[in-house]
């Protein structure tokens, strides 16, 4: 659905911040974590027709905006349209993680940008679990998949290694081509975009790529390099509850990229059935709250889901 009006598209990044359809079924299983805590439930949503569950993944930061990693299931408290939910399946440390690093590397970025940009990819990658799987997606007059979805870090770094500045920057499409690849993949999404956060040549509009973004599963974090922020990076975080970045010195990617890393290592999975019937084709819109009982921290998540 494409948003006609700025002023509607604005109203509506406020009041339906994410909006995505689930329904699938869930599978548990247990498994250790490196710190000897045990994982209470690996979950891994498999869609169906005929259940639908409400998968949560929840980022809880403290005081001083590091990740949260010792709670349990009864210290969150879910709330649709303000009513409360049962918590039914709850996970916490080590389950699966699919993430796609996209560089953008149009002439824009030449120079030094893309050459960090590059180095801070590969450190991103280099903190994530063995286990995690990721794809490199290159930003140019096309938008391609240079390295699948896989574990294999090395074939990815040289991937990386050999990415050289070419085309232009069709910004909304590659966000939506990236969407897209992600979707299908049955565990954690996540999408970690690098780019000067300036649209040239996209066929499809600003709006258009808001749009697919909170129709999907998949958390967004961009990061904007250069001058001024992007407030269309801003809202595509907002929308997919990730974060957004703006890094005046590409020297500093590197923590930028490590607390990201951090981030997705210590998010939480929370899944609740609905207390009030989904109604198929109603396209409704139901807002999601999340509440953690701990003094000085703050729960990230999705804000809604649509109802299709």
């Amino acid at each position: 659905m494409r948003i006609a009006r700025a002023d509607e598209q604005r109203s509506a990044v406020r009041r339906v911040r994410v909006a995505a359809v689930l329904a699938g079924a869930w599978f548990s299983a247990t498994l250790p974590v490196a710190n000897g805590r045990v994982v209470q439930q690996q979950l891994v949503p498999r869609f169906s027709s005929g259940v639908s569950l409400v998968e949560l993944s929840v980022t809880v930061a403290g005081a001083d905006g590091g990740p949260i990693t010792d709670l349990k299931s009864g210290d969150f408290a879910v709330y649709e349209d303000g009513e409360p939910q049962m918590v039914t399946a709850f996970a916490a440390g080590s389950f699966p993680l699919a993430v796609a690093v996209a560089v953008d590397r149009s002439w824009s970025m030449a120079g030094e940008p893309l050459a960090l940009a590059k180095a801070a990819a590969r450190d991103f990658l280099a903190g994530l679990r063995p286990s995690d799987r990721s794809m490199i997606i290159a930003i140019g007059s096309e938008t391609e998949k240079i390295e699948p979805l896989a574990g294999d870090r090395a074939s990815q770094y040289r991937a990386l290694n050999e990415l050289h500045r070419w085309g232009t920057t069709p910004l909304y499409d590659s966000i939506i081509r990236a969407i897209d690849l992600l979707q299908p993949v049955t565990s954690r999404r996540a999408l970690v975009l690098l780019s000067d956060g300036q649209d040239r040549y996209s066929h499809a509009t600003s709006d258009e790529a808001l749009d697919r973004a909170r129709r999907s599963d998949v958390i967004i974090y961009p990061i904007a390099l250069g001058k001024e922020p992007s407030r269309f990076f801003l809202e595509l975080a907002v929308l997919t509850g990730g974060r957004s970045f703006h890094q005046r010195d590409p020297r500093k990617l590197t923590d930028t990229l490590g607390s990201i890393a951090r981030e997705l290592r210590a998010q939480y999975l929370l899944g609740y059935t609905p207390s009030r019937p989904m109604v198929p084709g109603s396209h409704e819109w139901r807002s999601i709250e999340v509440k953690v009982d701990r003094r000085g921290t703050r729960a990230r998540t999705r804000d809604g889901y649509l109802v299709k």
